[in-house]
């Protein structure tokens, strides 16, 4: 299920603290969010899924873990400095800032008066050392892209790689948004998971399709329902400086059609922008002339006999819109019948917060209590995940509480649990229960998280 309102969204999240405004008790600060104890969670789940479906899944893929802060060469180069930037306007009449391009319907042009647009420089730059004359600093980095770049030699002389082979890597950037908006789809600091994948020229075209199905199947295989997916090729007038040809994953958020994902061919713009000696190479990408690089980014082509710059193919995906996305999708409210309801999230097992929740029947009772923390123990050494110890004496609110939150089943011990041996188990989604033997709930739990 999808297309539920932004603002049930933002409750659940607030609610039972998977995210919360950041700086919120001074009035917060717009476009930054925190991940909650749940938030958290569930953003380390995705991302895992992330890291082992490139690294762990494929021996021609490595992992980095690059730094924020970016020499601003590597910004020039790339291209960024100069094109970075989203058209601005200021409103005379209201005060307000808006990008050109997404003006909001209670501000139109008939009754505001408008700037003319100028361009704005989207990236956050900070000083360097302990002199603040402007003459050394540094930019956090917008893409987490450049840093794989940069470190393309590092790579490929450590691990001996030959084409194609790809570098990943998950992290934080920044880009101070005009109007961040829409929760957190468009923010201040969020994080990438992206993957820069190297091939050779004439080779290009057919990886670019492959990563487009690999990506594809791969945000199923997280819950995400394939007909809320659509493919935009980008046209030639939008692509980005960089990019030959480009595919916008877009998927249907609560508030529109948007992009969840881009599969960018970037050529060889990136590796020739920072490579010395640009004048040996065929590079087909425009690129400026680089004498401030070190370092020629290529690769010896054994065949040919020559060196040649990779051609590069980007799936490139935002943490924080997947997040958004796999929460829509999980969102649920289901009717029970006389008046009743329940809402649940019937996230993917592999992705839930929560694995597993143990609860005693009774409240603080001593016997119940021991048995529900040796049960506890013995799953949370399978290293699924989370495994819950939760002593609330409802049982009824801990079942419609682990709905909500995503718990895919909870343990319930009670006092047949001491005299038979036994335990109740609840699935989240059909609300079955089942009793099971207490030698057997690992067995259970290994078979149902396999």
């Amino acid at each position: 299920m999808s297309a539920n309102k932004m603002e049930d969204l933002v409750s659940l999240c607030k609610r039972r603290g998977f995210i919360f405004q950041s700086s919120e008790i001074y009035g917060g600060l717009q476009g930054v969010y925190d991940y909650g104890p749940l938030g958290v969670e569930l953003k380390n789940n995705l991302k895992n899924a992330w890291w082992s479906s490139m690294i762990y899944e494929n021996d021609n893929i490595e992992g980095l873990d690059s730094s924020i802060l970016t020499n601003p060469s590597v910004l020039k180069f790339s291209g960024h400095e100069s094109t970075f930037t989203d058209p601005m306007v200021d409103c005379k009449t209201c005060k307000s800032r808006f990008r050109a391009d997404q003006l909001p319907d209670n501000c139109n042009k008939g009754e505001c008066d408008f700037t003319e647009a100028r361009q704005f420089n989207l990236m956050f730059k900070t000083n360097v050392g302990p002199i603040e004359d402007g003459s050394s600093f540094a930019y956090l980095r917008p893409e987490t892209a450049q840093q794989i770049f940069i470190n393309f030699k590092n790579v490929l002389d450590s691990t001996s790689k030959s084409l194609p082979f790809g570098i990943a890597q998950i992290g934080k950037a920044f880009r101070n948004e005009i109007t961040p908006r829409n929760f957190i789809f468009r923010v201040r600091e969020f994080e990438q998971m992206e993957l820069e994948f190297f091939v050779k020229p004439g080779t290009d075209e057919e990886w670019h399709k492959k990563w487009l199905d690999i990506r594809l199947n791969w945000w199923e295989k997280q819950g995400v329902n394939r007909e809320n997916l659509t493919i935009y090729d980008v046209p030639k007038e939008e692509l980005a400086h960089y990019s030959k040809a480009t595919f916008d994953i877009m998927y249907e958020f609560p508030h529109g059609s948007e992009e969840l994902e881009g599969i960018a061919n970037r050529t060889d713009f990136d590796l020739g922008s920072h490579s010395k000696n640009q004048s040996e190479f065929n590079i087909s990408a425009k690129v400026e002339i680089n004498n401030e690089s070190n370092s020629k980014l290529a690769v010896h082509d054994l065949e040919e006999k020559k060196w040649l710059i990779p051609y590069v193919i980007e799936p490139s995906a935002g943490v924080d819109r997947g997040f958004l996305a796999i929460l829509n999708e999980a969102y649920n409210v289901e009717d029970l019948g006389e008046g009743k309801e329940r809402t649940l999230l019937k996230l993917k097992p592999h992705l839930a917060p929560i694995k597993v929740a143990v609860i005693p029947l009774k409240k603080n009772n001593d016997e119940l209590v021991v048995l529900s923390k040796k049960i506890k123990n013995e799953l949370q050494s399978l290293n699924l995940g989370r495994i819950l110890f939760e002593n609330t004496g409802n049982i009824g609110k801990s079942y419609r509480r682990h709905d909500e939150i995503g718990t895919p089943i909870c343990i319930t011990v009670d006092f047949d649990s001491l005299e038979k041996g036994t335990v109740t188990i609840r699935h989240r989604d059909s609300m079955k229960q089942e009793l099971v033997n207490i030698d057997g709930i690992v067995s259970f739990v290994k078979g149902f998280y396999a």
